[in-house]
């Protein structure tokens, strides 16, 4: 399956940097959501990527927003790599790599899991797919201008 714009997002649920079990249907009604894939906890492009969204994480929470982040790493990595760097939003925890399949994240050179930003409005429809590799910023850019215009619709 692959996820496209205009789709309902696949509901899901997995274990937090805490512990605690998150669906993605529990922000539905409330809040968008940002969901990120990234490949792996405290490798450079990774911390770049999850720094960006943290220095920026008072500006989604305005925009009506929760930050989620994903990959296969687990529940005890997240927490380490949220301590290190500070990172206030949730880290999710998709050691079988079934929520990344479920959404149709693809491998860089077969090889890396993908990093790609979606950005889920309140009623759970997927508004913007972000896919890059190597631009870590522009993921947090690209979700706040998505964001941005949908605040706009809205008032």
């Amino acid at each position: 399956m692959s996820v496209k714009v205009g789709d309902i997002a696949p509901d899901f649920t997995l274990p937090s940097q805490s512990g605690s079990l998150v669906s993605i249907s529990n922000y539905r009604g409330q809040k968008c959501v940002v969901l990120y894939f990234y490949p792996k906890d405290d490798t450079p492009g990774c911390t770049a990527e999850s720094c960006a969204f943290r220095d920026q994480y008072e500006v989604f929470q305005d925009a009506g927003a929760e930050v989620i982040g994903i990959s296969g790493d687990s529940p005890e990595s997240h927490q380490k790599f949220a301590n290190k760097h500070q990172l206030p939003f949730i880290l999710l925890s998709d050691t079988s790599n079934q929520v990344r399949k479920l959404y149709g994240v693809p491998t860089t050179l077969g090889l890396l899991p993908g990093r790609v930003t979606y950005v889920i409005d309140q009623n759970g429809v997927v508004q913007r797919i972000f896919n890059s590799q190597f631009n870590f910023k522009g993921h947090v850019e690209e979700a706040l201008k998505k964001l941005q215009s949908l605040k706009e619709e809205q008032d």
